[in-house]
């Protein structure tokens, strides 16, 4: 119903509508940019010295190269009232080709300090400029940049102007400055975003010196995913306490019970094996929830199963130690302190934060064993275990023999043994 627009897609449609209206005098066609100019000087107390020259005539240059880079003043007072830069007359004053000029006394935003130091960290040592491109270009692009949710726009959006201006001037080679990003949740309480002016904030210290900063750190990690918001909760802070504490207690009832020969895994039998098994699945799961997912609530998660499984076990002391170093190596990132304690309780001489990090054994995750259901005409009547690599027969055989599936066949027919692998045999008898 646009009449002579019918059927036009979008841009041929702007573009005919738009003739129209420019032949009519009625309108003309203009590109609206929303990005504008940034001004960048601020009157702070203290930042980056903004590197002019303001002439005694008026008007101002930029310093030359050979008086860069422009440094603040270190023989200051700060009263935190005036700015020592505008307060230091000795500071401002200069020379240049004989003639007296005054440093600027404005200082840059800080999005200027803060929106390449990743690139700085790769130098720190370097005096001669910005960056050393030969260091730059071996660390940069920053493989994972981790960020709050408040600075996902203006900050990366200056550090993208940065790096790329830096990549112009040869600096660096690479066109971005990160590789991936995980922008983080925020802590909240009661609901709300924690800010001074609503006064719901809440002082971690007080927390730390409570129960210390592990239990701090484990909560906060545990409490949510990294990118979703952290509902600040003073009894789960108990509970992250009270499972490091059973942490502990594990480890040194394991430690008292005297020395533990090497693992010798042809001695192991099922509930070993089990263990075992579960020790593995965890190593494997943390690598990857570490590395790929970033995802340490479900980490932790999988340590908590881990270190319930050894509250159950009562076998091989080699297989218990395997999993309670284990627990430590995999916990260290998030709770390093206690960790470096327990490793060193284990009897490992060095820290824990120089132990490798465990490896998967492939055939600790093979089963010998499977539990299926079994079924009698779709109803459950029985389980069986039987060997990981049993036939279709052997497998109908031991279901068969099953006392509780005996009761629902015997004296009848069987018509029909369905077997889906690693999961059920159903009987069907009429």
């Amino acid at each position: 119903n646009s009449g002579e627009f019918d059927d036009l897609d979008f841009n041929g449609a702007f573009n005919a509508i738009s003739g129209v209206l420019e032949g009519k005098g009625a309108g003309k066609v203009t590109t609206n940019y929303r990005l504008r100019d940034w001004g960048v000087s601020r009157q702070r107390y203290w930042g980056a010295p903004i590197p002019m020259f303001n002439l005694p005539e008026g008007g101002e240059i930029p310093v030359p190269a050979d008086k860069l880079p422009v440094l603040l003043p270190e023989d200051v007072e700060m009263d935190g009232v005036q700015s020592p830069i505008k307060a230091d007359p000795q500071w401002r004053k200069e020379e240049l080709n004989g003639k007296a000029v005054e440093r600027e006394t404005d200082t840059f935003d800080t999005f200027m300090e803060s929106s390449w130091y990743y690139a700085r960290f790769t130098c720190p040592d370097f005096t001669d400029g910005m960056l050393d491109p030969e260091q730059a270009n071996y660390w940069l692009p920053v493989d994972q940049y981790v960020g709050g949710i408040e600075h996902a726009i203006l900050h990366l959006l200056y550090a993208r102007f940065f790096h790329k201006l830096m990549r112009d001037e040869g600096l660096l080679s690479s066109n971005e400055p990160f590789k991936q990003l995980l922008c983080q949740g925020m802590v909240l309480k009661d609901g709300a975003k924690m800010s001074k002016s609503k006064g719901n904030t809440v002082d971690p210290q007080a927390m730390i010196e409570q129960y210390g900063a592990d239990t701090v750190r484990l909560f906060m990690m545990f409490a949510a995913p990294p990118e979703q918001s952290l509902e600040w909760s003073d009894s789960a802070v108990e509970g992250a306490n009270r499972f490091l504490r059973r942490l502990w207690k594990a480890v040194h009832a394991h430690v008292e019970s005297g020395d533990t020969a090497a693992l010798n895994i042809e001695l192991l039998n099922d509930a070993d094996r089990d263990l075992r098994r579960k020790t593995h699945e965890t190593i494997a799961k943390v690598s990857h929830d570490y590395s790929e997912r970033l995802t340490f609530n479900t980490a932790i998660a999988a340590v908590m199963e881990l270190l319930n499984e050894i509250g159950k076990f009562e076998g091989n002391p080699a297989v218990t130690r395997e999993a309670l170093e284990a627990c430590v190596v995999l916990l260290s990132p998030i709770v390093p302190h206690i960790c470096h304690a327990l490793w060193q309780d284990l009897g490992h001489s060095e820290a824990v934060i120089d132990a490798p990090w465990p490896q998967v054994d492939e055939s600790a995750l093979v089963k010998s064993s499977i539990e299926m259901v079994v079924q009698v005409n779709g109803k459950v009547r029985g389980k069986i275990q039987v060997a990981a690599d049993a036939d279709a027969e052997s497998i109908k055989d031991i279901a068969r023999s099953n006392e509780n599936v005996l009761r629902f066949i015997d004296g009848k027919t069987i018509r029909k043994e369905i077997v889906v692998p690693q999961k059920l045999v159903n009987i069907v008898v009429g």
